[in-house]
């Protein structure tokens, strides 16, 4: 790093560890706190002025909602110290209980009747794929595949682009017979197994798999097929 640049170069009294327990972590600038999460910058910049300008071409409401893979594109921020500032923010909400209100909470069998009601009426069968974080909220919904469920047709690379994309912890699965009977066929079964086992290998899981129709509603978890 350019010496005329190094935080070390910098009075003791002016670095942000330094200034924290000497006056308290709330006298502390935005941009001193985000600093002490970097711990370090890069050749050319110290790490005061990568969190400045980090900030500066970010909003802190803004910042707050940065995934891994966003942070980690941003120059000097390595994937070590995109982990800490994630989990550091985790952290912070978990302790506030705070959370985005606009964000459903899937719990239940109703609360996914209540996102796929639409498939109730559908003459075709729809597969439908929720996606939710680790808090079981959900924060995407992708309509997946019509038709039939046939473990030759459906694979579980397109459901999991999705869960990638979004990354999402945890994925609920539902789907829809317009015959009435909410039974799963040999095909449903097989179908879910193969997608379960994939979600195993990548670490997502597959909470439940529903079946609706008109009037009634199964559970793969319910009946202990997943």
């Amino acid at each position: 790093m350019n010496k005329l640049l190094s935080i070390k170069n910098l009075p003791l009294v002016d670095r942000p560890r330094e200034k924290l327990v000497a006056k308290g972590v709330q006298n502390l600038k935005d941009t001193e706190l985000l600093a002490i999460l970097l711990g370090s910058g890069y050749q050319g910049r110290n790490v005061l002025e990568l969190a400045k300008s980090i900030l500066t071409k970010t909003s802190k409401k803004r910042f707050l909602s940065l995934t891994y893979n966003d942070l980690v594109k941003i120059k000097g921020i390595s994937q070590a110290k995109a982990a800490t500032i994630l989990a550091a923010l985790e952290l912070s909400k978990r302790a506030l209980k705070v959370r985005e209100e606009t964000l459903p909470i899937i719990k239940s069998v109703k609360d996914v009747i209540a996102q796929a009601v639409y498939m109730r009426d559908k003459t075709r069968e729809h597969l439908m794929g929720i996606y939710l974080n680790a808090r079981n909220e959900m924060i995407f919904k992708k309509p997946l595949f019509v038709g039939t469920l046939n473990a030759n047709l459906i694979h579980p690379r397109e459901i999991f682009k999705y869960a990638l994309e979004k990354n999402a912890a945890n994925i609920v699965l539902v789907h829809n017979h317009p015959s009435g009977d909410p039974k799963p066929s040999p095909n449903d079964i097989e179908v879910t197994k193969q997608i379960v086992e994939a979600g195993k290998m990548m670490g997502i899981d597959i909470l439940d798999h529903i079946i609706i129709t008109k009037t009634k509603t199964f559970s793969f978890k319910k009946n202990q097929l997943i």
